[in-house]
């Protein structure tokens, strides 16, 4: 009886093909690993799915989906709500349902770095849960110390083959963020740096805090989900990367402006097109 090999190389020579033809030949995209690109809000989605061909909208709880096509390669978008619940529950959902190559998070971000304005895009290098906290006891009638307070790394530890393993932040995989700041020239609205991602359900506007965040934690901007989305990428060994523009910052007295959310936007879809051609 012929082996399953004997019988694909039969099939290909009566094709005129070998298997190194076979190799070269571009899949169909329903057959390809997608790209799922994340935005917690409708204006931080509504210029990716804009951009996608033969869209599919689906819905799973309160999540939604939008499936289609951007340079012929299929790109999930995906509209996580906002905050770290949403977020996680969005990415295990996008995992679940699509099976994607890469994560891409984006959106808009609160500035801690007083050296970074308002339409500033922050890659992140670096993200963190920044809203837990390990507070030590204090006596009845000694007051509230916050700046004392330590961040509490155990919400992001992981189990891996049975095994707890110890996160204090996740990193963000080296090419993707390589294949992002090689498309910063693109981008006109102002500069386009690396920096660390500070997440929490929180939106913080005293400046001394976020002072505070920025020298003790090393914080470039704050936002809602990106280390809840890393947290999932990592636990699935997904290569992951969140790319932040300040849409607002205390630090210079810039109010939120949504068109931030849409130049952004069109940033990452700059970067999403320099990653399908690595493919």
């Amino acid at each position: 009886m012929p082996t399953c090999e004997q019988l694909l190389t039969e099939k290909l020579n009566s094709e005129h093909l070998n298997p190194e033809q076979l190799h070269n030949e571009k899949l169909p995209s329903k057959m390809l690993n997608p790209i799922l690109v994340q935005g917690a809000m409708d204006v931080e989605v509504e210029t990716l799915v804009a951009a996608l061909s033969d869209v599919k909208q689906k819905t799973f709880g309160a999540w939604t989906f939008w499936q289609g096509l951007l340079d012929g390669y299929p790109v999930v978008v995906s509209r996580t709500e906002i905050g770290l619940a949403n977020a996680a529950a969005s990415t295990t959902l996008g995992i679940a349902h699509y099976q994607p190559k890469v994560i891409i998070n984006q959106g808009t971000s609160g500035g801690h770095d007083p050296k970074l304005f308002r339409s500033d895009i922050v890659i992140g290098a670096t993200s963190f849960n920044m809203g837990a906290y390990k507070i030590e006891f204090v006596e009845k009638g000694q007051g509230i110390h916050p700046t004392t307070w330590q961040n509490f790394d155990m919400p992001m530890y992981l189990r891996e083959n049975g095994v707890v393993v110890e996160h204090n932040h996740f990193k963000a995989d080296p090419a993707l963020v390589e294949i992002a700041l090689s498309q910063a020239s693109s981008y006109t609205h102002g500069k386009v740096v690396v920096g660390r991602i500070g997440s929490c359900d929180e939106w913080n506007r005293e400046v001394d805090r976020i002072n505070w965040f920025h020298e003790t934690m090393g914080t470039s901007v704050e936002e809602m989900e990106t280390s809840a989305a890393a947290q999932v990428a990592e636990a699935y060994k997904l290569p992951f990367v969140s790319i932040r523009v300040l849409s607002n910052t205390d630090q210079h007295k810039q109010d939120f402006e949504p068109q931030t959310a849409i130049d952004c936007q069109v940033y990452v879809l700059d970067v999403i097109k320099a990653l399908i051609k690595t493919f």
